[in-house]
């Protein structure tokens, strides 16, 4: 009729003792104790567990990471200098639009009779019947040798024939 066979055989008076030990103060703080100390030590475990895996975690982190960027590192290169190359188009374009329309307002003053009057003048030496034209030659120009301007500022055949004099000074 006992339900603990241990309090059956001790006899019902150390049931007693048993609950009284069970409800007691240093019973208890020695529960609690050990309760604590197992908590903290599966704590512990779990942490140093969960140390391990964030370590592993942030490693796989880095290296996708790491892959990302080498992954992206030659588009946004590639994105950066088209960039670069669509500003300078632009620039250009620009440019010849402003080159444009200066031409056009250079063929609208061709347009003028006046304007084509003065410029034939001016480039061609025109004069009009009855006009005397005079040269104004500098005399530094003057003083320029045909050898010492460049091939490009004298006409094409003094080119030639300082060409021919190069020849036969080199036969000499």
């Amino acid at each position: 009729m006992c339900g603990d066979v241990r309090a059956c055989e001790t006899g019902g008076g150390d049931m007693a003792v048993k609950d009284r030990d069970r409800f007691s103060t240093a019973t208890r703080l020695r529960l609690l104790g050990e309760q604590t100390a197992a908590r903290v030590y599966r704590s512990q475990t779990k942490r140093q567990a969960r140390r391990s895996r964030l370590t592993g975690r942030a490693a796989l982190l880095a290296l996708v990471l790491c892959s990302l960027i080498v992954a992206l590192a030659y588009p946004i290169r590639q994105y950066v200098s088209q960039r670069a190359e669509i500003a300078e188009l632009e620039q250009r374009r620009a440019e010849a639009r402003e080159r444009v329309e200066q031409l056009r307002d250079l063929k609208a003053r061709w347009q003028d009779d006046a304007y084509a009057e003065q410029e034939i003048r001016q480039r061609l030496h025109y004069v009009m019947p009855g006009e005397t034209g005079y040269i104004v030659i500098d005399p530094d120009a003057a003083k320029q040798s045909r050898t010492t301007q460049g091939a490009a500022d004298r006409p094409w055949y003094a080119n030639v024939w300082d060409g021919v004099d190069k020849a036969d000074a080199a036969g000499r």
